[in-house]
């Protein structure tokens, strides 16, 4: 097997075939894998790369196909589904394990394999992608020019941007189940929607709101910063609409509901299209305060978040394959530092001191 082979799990869906048809740029070959032999094998004769069938319910499938590889790439979801049965698999056949989740429940689940993996010498990396690379990179650059930070703060936006099948799946699971933040250390639940504020990210202002993205876990591990919320941007109207949800979240939790709601998801378009990625852009803003008011804000501006999934997903893969890795579970800031994410063709990072 060469170094530059790793295999790409969920190379069918559409996150998975972006990093597909970008690898050759890197240097990789990726081996396509996943449960729909139709649809691997067609993508893999029009990418001329080598393929395996496994199915994730089928541990000796699964354990033997990984043991071909140094590293999996993991790009399908729903990753609470997923992502555990792909790590309990890595360390039986010692791959270092990366995927694209933003789920926090599965970043605080690869977290139990930590002593697992140190022992094996594997690194375990959910959030490849654009769930958390630039998020992630950003809290810990802010971290390192203001070090008794105590609070951080973290939005983000898509300028004309749609999602694919497998993001819009995911949400879908979690309607109704509310939001999140990290208070003193702890994550603890909150309403979706609590907290909304405008945010100036540099090339215009815009109105974002709390939701529970994945660095109330990861930005914690990163930067030891105890208090932390996330938003991203959102209507007003609908904002102000979505304060009522009480009112109807009992709804939007039953299995009637979600289905309906997937059904809708799986008559439309399986992403955005090439065109319409080459036109979005995504803006990210982060803040840090320390316990005397002193505050300190970055803002990233890069590609929109597929494309900026597919590079930094085989970026880190490529630094994986040449025996750059640090073993247990990891995020890609604490692994990478900071800059890891200008490495991102597209990705500017500006900074501004704000004193109070």
């Amino acid at each position: 097997m060469q170094n530059n082979c790793f295999l790409l799990y969920g190379a069918n869906g559409y996150t998975g075939r972006l990093i597909a048809d970008l690898a050759a740029d890197y240097g990789l070959q990726p081996i396509l894998s996943g449960r729909n032999e139709n649809e691997i094998r067609l993508l893999a004769s029009q990418l001329k790369c080598s393929y395996q069938i496994a199915d994730l319910n089928n541990q000796a499938q699964l354990n033997n196909i990984l043991s071909q590889v140094p590293v999996v790439l993991h790009a399908a979801g729903p990753f609470h589904q997923t992502a555990k049965p792909m790590i309990e698999a890595c360390l039986q056949t010692n791959t270092h394990y990366l995927d694209i989740t933003g789920e926090i429940p599965v970043f605080e689940m690869a977290k139990t394999y930590n002593t697992a993996a140190e022992r094996n010498k594997l690194m375990i990396m959910p959030g490849a992608g654009f769930d958390v690379v630039p998020t992630d990179c950003l809290s810990l650059y802010l971290k390192n020019r203001l070090p008794d930070a105590i609070d951080l703060k973290i939005a983000f936006a898509s300028l004309g941007g749609s999602l694919s099948h497998g993001t819009a799946t995911t949400m879908a699971d979690s309607l109704g189940e509310g939001s999140a933040a990290r208070v003193n250390g702890k994550i603890v639940k909150t309403s979706l929607g609590q907290k909304g504020m405008w945010v100036d990210f540099g090339s215009k202002k815009i109105f974002v709101m709390s939701i529970p993205w994945g660095d109330i876990s990861t930005a914690y591990h990163s930067t030891n910063i105890k208090n932390i919320e996330t938003y991203t941007a959102i209507s007003p109207n609908i904002y102000r609409l979505l304060k009522l949800q009480g009112l109807y979240n009992w709804a939007l939790k039953t299995m009637v509901i979600r289905n309906l709601i997937k059904r809708k998801i799986k008559n439309r378009p399986a992403g955005p299209s090439g065109v319409a990625r080459s036109k979005a852009k995504s803006l990210v803003w982060a803040q840090v305060q320390n316990a005397d008011g002193k505050k300190l804000h970055a803002t990233l501006s890069g590609p929109d978040g597929y494309t900026l999934t597919a590079h930094s997903s085989l970026i880190i893969t490529k630094k994986v394959l040449n025996g750059n890795f640090k073993p247990g579970y990891q995020t890609p800031a604490s692994s990478y530092g900071p800059d890891l994410i200008l490495e991102v063709p597209g990705v500017d990072r500006q900074t501004a001191t704000v004193n109070i």
